[in-house]
């Protein structure tokens, strides 16, 4: 694999998304080296806080086997940067990975923590009110990765994966685990027990919370 595109995003207005009318999704590929922060590329914009950014999700990668496929559906290009994503990267299917995986390009080492959900930004930037159900449908979300090793990328490193040792939680499962999570002790205890993204990982935590609740409550009545 290679990084094809390191792509920042400005501020931007934008229409029928988020209630700012501000938006940074529209990304352009820089050119030479970029800087990769714990918090992210500096100047890239991040204005919806609450479900992006941050030392969790400091990066969005999207591969360009998923635009491939996304290309192919739509009938039109889909170029590098489309979707927001901070690196696109070649030979690159996110479904494919799994939670806790470990990507080197460049001076930079990143690890996978959570998939991207769609959100009315992402719609809003494909012109299609109904993009948010096409993309769930699609099963193709790309990957928040936090940084483990800060430095510098370009446009051609190699990208290498090192997959996570531990128990795997793929990033397809997590996607659909949004719709419609597991509550079982069992699975809740799987998501808590991988290097999941703090966002999520505060929502299993309520989640198995309410479980002992209900169980505990059931086993005194």
């Amino acid at each position: 694999m290679k990084l094809i595109s390191v792509n920042i995003g400005q501020e931007r207005s934008i229409e029928n998304a988020k209630a700012s009318g501000k938006t940074g999704i529209y990304k352009l590929p820089a050119v030479g080296p970029v800087q990769i922060t714990s918090y992210g590329i500096p100047g890239d914009v991040v204005y919806d806080t609450k479900h992006h950014g941050g030392l969790d999700q400091a990066v969005y990668i999207y591969g360009a086997l998923d635009y491939a496929w996304w290309s192919n559906t739509l009938g039109w290009e889909v170029p590098p940067g489309t979707f927001g994503e901070n690196l696109t990267v070649s030979n690159l299917e996110s479904a494919l990975l799994s939670i806790g995986d470990i990507l080197h390009m460049g001076e930079v080492v990143l690890q996978v923590t959570a998939p991207r959900i769609p959100c009315t930004t992402l719609a809003a930037r494909m012109n299609d009110p109904s993009f948010i159900k096409r993309f769930q449908a699609a099963e193709r979300p790309g990957l928040y990765c936090r940084v483990l090793h800060e430095g510098k990328v370009q446009a051609g490193d190699p990208v290498s994966l090192e997959p996570y040792i531990g128990e795997r939680v793929t990033v397809l499962e997590m996607f659909r685990d949004f719709y419609e999570p597991d509550l079982t002790e069992a699975g809740i205890r799987r998501y808590l027990g991988a290097p999941i993204a703090c966002r999520s990982r505060v929502d299993k935590e309520k989640q198995y919370q309410k479980f002992l609740a209900q169980r505990d409550g059931g086993m005194r009545a």
